[in-house]
C-alpha cells in the first residue's frame, strides 16, 4: 500500500492525540492543529493545508497509480491511521481539520487531474457545529457529488454518513484528554461547547436525506452511523477520544466497512461482454 503524506513532516497517524477543530467561519483563516505525542506541534493555516493537499494531488496525477483511492473530508479523514487503510491500493488523504461542505466544494477541482477508482466523502459535522442549515449541507453535498461525477465519470463516489457525537459526555471527555495532553488547563474550543446542543437524532435524520441525495445523483452511500451509536444514540465511548474525534477502535470500525467496498476498476477499464 502507498499512502501520500509528503512535503512537510506532519504526523497524521495519531488516534490518541488531541486534534481540535476550530469552529470559525469558512471565509476566515483557520488553524489546523496537528499534535502528536511523538513530535512537536505543527500549525498550518487553512490555505496552507490546501496548498499541501494540492501538491499531493499533483503527485498522484503525475504518477497515475492504478489503484488510487481518495479520502475527502475533515479531521476525521485527516487522522485516519495509514496502517489501518486497506493495503491493496494507493491512498490519497485529502482531509483538513475543521473543514466544511462548502470548503470541500471550493477545493475539489484540485483533484481534477487524478484518476481515482473510489472517492470516499465524509463531510458535514463542522457545518452543523457552526449552525449551517440541513438544507445547505444537503445542497453542498449534492453539488460536490455532481462535480465529482462530471470530473471523474468512471470513478465510484461513496458518500459516507455523518457520525454521531458524544452528546453531554463530550465536555467531560475533552477535559480528561486535555489533562493528559497539556500541563495547564485549557479553555475548550467552541465545538466542545456546541456539540451537546446538536441533536444526534437530527444527524440520523440528515443521514437518511443524504442517502436519498446519493441515490438521486448516482453515488453510493455508506451508512456508518448505526455502527458507531450506543443505546442512547450517542457516539460510543470506546470509539472516541474526546466526543468527536475517533479513537483507534473507531478507525478500526470504520476500516471494517471500507474493506466491504471492493476496489473495482473504473468502468472504462472493464472489457465489454
Amino acid at each position: 500500500m502507498a499512502f501520500v503524506g509528503i512535503y512537510i513532516p506532519l504526523q497524521r497517524d495519531s488516534s490518541t492525540a488531541l486534534s481540535p477543530v476550530n469552529a470559525v467561519p469558512v471565509d476566515r483563516p483557520q488553524v489546523a492543529t496537528i499534535e502528536s505525542g511523538l513530535g512537536p506541534r505543527h500549525q498550518l493555516t487553512y490555505q496552507q493545508w490546501v496548498s499541501v493537499l494540492e501538491r499531493e494531488a499533483t503527485v498522484m496525477a503525475d504518477q497515475r497509480p492504478d489503484r488510487l483511492n481518495i479520502l475527502l473530508g475533515d479531521s476525521l479523514s485527516l487522522w485516519f491511521p495509514s496502517h489501518l487503510l486497506p493495503t491493496d491500493r494507493t491512498w490519497l488523504n485529502q482531509g483538513i481539520s475543521g473543514e466544511t461542505s462548502y470548503g470541500v466544494l471550493k477545493r475539489i477541482k484540485l483533484l481534477d487531474k487524478t484518476r481515482p477508482r473510489i472517492i470516499f466523502l465524509m463531510i458535514g459535522i463542522n457545518d452543523l457545529i457552526r449552525g449551517v442549515s440541513d438544507e445547505t449541507v444537503l445542497a453542498n453535498q449534492r453539488e460536490i457529488v455532481r462535480y465529482l461525477k462530471q470530473a471523474h465519470p468512471t470513478t465510484r463516489i461513496v458518500m459516507q454518513s455523518i457520525l454521531p457525537h458524544g452528546g453531554d459526555r463530550t465536555l467531560k471527555q475533552y477535559a480528561a484528554l486535555s489533562s493528559v495532553n497539556a500541563s495547564e488547563p485549557q479553555k475548550p474550543p467552541v465545538w466542545v461547547e456546541r456539540l451537546p446542543y446538536l441533536s444526534n437524532t437530527m444527524i440520523r435524520t440528515l443521514n437518511q436525506r443524504l442517502a436519498i441525495v446519493a441515490q438521486e445523483e448516482g453515488a453510493e452511500f455508506l451508512d456508518l452511523h448505526p455502527l458507531f451509536v450506543d443505546s442512547q444514540g450517542n457516539l460510543q465511548d470506546r470509539f472516541t477520544t474526546d466526543g468527536l474525534h475517533l479513537s483507534l477502535a473507531g478507525y478500526q470500525a470504520w476500516k471494517s466497512q471500507l474493506e466491504k467496498i471492493p476496489d473495482s476498476p473504473p468502468q472504462a477499464d472493464i472489457p465489454s461482454l
